[in-house]
């Protein structure tokens, strides 16, 4: 008798780590962090920190990221964007330093905001510590992009795909 409770206690012991573990596993990972950094040829060292989060079958601009609407420009805390020295976003100054960076999705252009915010977590943008905002062109990826990802080029394109979107501005 006391041979089939010990068998009856590790086998449910057994099926409750199995199932436990099971559980965890259908756990939503957070998005996952990311770092890029490059230095462009004119000297500009320039790092954006990011979470990636994942498009997951939704449409940019309606369920997600939607049209008009300030986007955090990544998930979780606010994405930053750092420069070694005073530099030109499309031709407009602005000062070395991090910077949130927030977005203004539309069809056919995108606002980009450089913001002071850089503590703050994502969803929480104050227009009024807004330092610069850019507006450029949109235009489509080569191939889908399920996780944002960020990229910088030597000459100093910053950019940005997720989806079929890909937004870009020129850092001098």
């Amino acid at each position: 008798m006391k041979q089939l409770f010990k068998l009856f206690a590790v086998t449910g012991l057994i099926l409750t780590a199995f199932t436990a573990s099971a559980q965890q596993a259908k756990k939503v990972p957070a998005s996952p962090p990311d770092t890029v950094k490059a230095t462009t040829k004119a000297g500009v060292a320039i790092e954006v920190a990011y979470s990636q989060p994942a498009v997951k079958g939704r449409t940019i601009g309606t369920d997600i990221a939607p049209y008009g609407k300030v986007w955090r420009t990544g998930a979780n805390n606010a994405t930053t964007i750092s420069f070694s020295k005073d530099v030109k976003i499309e031709g407009k100054a602005l000062p070395a330093g991090q910077y949130a960076l927030y977005s203004i999705p539309g069809e056919k252009e995108w606002t980009v905001i450089f913001n002071k915010g850089v503590k703050n977590w994502g969803t929480k943008y104050e227009e009024g510590d807004d330092v610069l905002r850019i507006t450029v062109k949109a235009a489509k990826t080569k191939e889908f992009v399920e996780r944002l990802k960020f990229a910088i080029e030597p000459a100093g394109k910053v950019h940005f795909s997720w989806g079929d979107k890909l937004v870009a501005f020129m850092v001098k």
